[in-house]
């Protein structure tokens, strides 16, 4: 498949076709490690733990007092008289 390589600013890309992406198991607004071996570009995406970043974002939420419920707590009319 032939594409071409086009300039953005001082920095140049190149579109690469959604079943490509596919193949390698990525999509648009993935990060991707771009390496060159044997004189060819290597385009790989990047693995994330599922929870990576969680422990930090929540720190942040936190400090920045934001981590309120979203929603409420909120009872139900026949809460008071429901046994278990």
């Amino acid at each position: 498949m032939l594409s071409a390589v086009k300039k953005f600013g001082n920095s140049a890309g190149v579109l690469i076709p959604k079943p490509l992406l596919a193949e390698i198991g990525a999509k648009a607004g993935d990060s991707v490690e771009l390496k060159v071996e044997g004189g060819r570009l290597v385009i790989e995406p990047v693995i994330r733990p599922a929870r990576a970043g969680w422990a930090e974002d929540s720190q942040r939420l936190a400090r920045e007092q934001d981590d309120g419920l979203v929603w409420p707590e909120f009872g139900n009319s026949e809460d008071e008289t429901l046994t278990w």
